[in-house]
């Protein structure tokens, strides 16, 4: 037998899907609006599997708790931004020299993405624009989020030797990807 579970969370963020193309035969319109800076309230289910149960369970759902503090101190009401954006540099102009990501005013997180380094800033508002970006090396799509953070979640939930098999994210009430291993 194998027994599934699963965990919801939710979270709001900001991003731009700079690389949106579209076919006007199946969009009806050329309107590129995924390419705005726009925000969501995304939605995403963690799948858990295991043929074995342990005290009678897959694993505690508490064993996710990492997790939602992770979103919320990472990802939550924050701007998703790949690096290789053409407004990366526009949007990042403090964090930028010649057209390149000044990476020593960045911290880099082993779970994939950078933070801005605060400590040279005086301006509050600044301050509050940079505190809100997470940069990352992808196109921030559903696709790719739901990937990234599905990596995110395996890498952790190994070492107590949990299977993560699957991750939902549903970007809106009616758009949603599904990642699987």
């Amino acid at each position: 037998m194998n027994w599934i579970i699963d965990k919801q969370f939710d979270f709001c963020y900001g991003h731009r899907v700079w690389s949106q193309e579209l076919n006007k035969e199946f969009s009806l319109d050329s309107c590129l609006a995924c390419r705005h800076l726009h925000g969501h309230q995304g939605k995403l289910k963690i799948y858990l599997k295991s043929n074995n149960l342990k005290n009678g369970m897959v694993t505690d759902f508490k064993h996710l708790n990492w997790f939602k503090e992770w979103l919320d101190n990472v990802l939550d009401h924050k701007f998703i931004i790949d690096k290789n954006d053409p407004l990366f540099f526009d949007l990042m102009s403090h964090y930028s020299k010649n057209n390149k990501m000044d990476e020593d005013k960045f911290f880099y997180f082993e779970e994939g993405y950078w933070s801005c380094n605060l400590s040279f800033l005086t301006n509050k508002a600044l301050i509050e624009k940079y505190e809100g970006m997470v940069v990352v090396d992808f196109v921030p799509t559903s696709e790719n989020i739901s990937a990234w953070l599905l990596e995110i979640v395996r890498n952790k939930m190994t070492k107590i030797g949990v299977d993560v098999v699957a991750i939902e994210f549903w970007e809106t009430p009616k758009s949603h990807c599904r990642v699987e291993i």
